[in-house]
């Protein structure tokens, strides 16, 4: 049997079944809810796109197209991915961070407008907070390395 799995369910750090995920084995695996309602994140590059979506829906309602357009910019990819970005907005939703709803009022078809909901901006403020406890590792990794010494100096 593989560590961490116990008769086929994923088990969280702690030995529970349930997993990080919380939905045993589906959803990402940087941010997950407690039993207590809360989330747990873990900032991990490859999911920085997630952070940085929930502060440009922050500012403001927004349609895929157009944080397609921005989200370059913030994460470092000179092309986003149209079916992960929509894949992450319906996941977002799924888990009540965004809201969405059709908006036909401008001219040409209709688009998908998102919007952050209240729990999305408690998601926010644990990425941002999780973010911050990354830079101060990364500082640190950082100045050892600067001053030539070893990490676990």
């Amino acid at each position: 049997m593989r560590p961490g799995r116990r008769r086929g369910r994923t088990m969280t750090r702690g030995g529970h079944p349930g997993g990080p995920r919380g939905r045993r084995g589906r959803g990402p695996r940087t941010r997950w809810r407690d039993a207590e309602g809360g989330w747990h994140v873990e900032a991990r590059d490859e999911r920085f796109g997630e952070p940085v979506l929930l502060m440009l829906l922050r500012e403001r309602s927004r349609h895929g197209y157009e944080l397609l357009e921005l989200l370059p910019d913030w994460v470092g990819d000179r092309r986003v991915d149209l079916g992960n970005l929509y894949r992450m907005l319906r996941a977002l939703e799924d888990d009540g961070v965004v809201g969405s709803r059709w908006d036909d009022d401008a001219p040409g078809p209709a688009k998908r407008v998102y919007w952050l909901t209240e729990s999305g901006q408690a998601l926010l403020d644990r990425w941002i907070e999780a973010l911050v406890e990354a830079r101060a590792r990364v500082a640190r990794v950082l100045e050892a390395y600067e001053e030539g010494e070893g990490v676990n100096e």
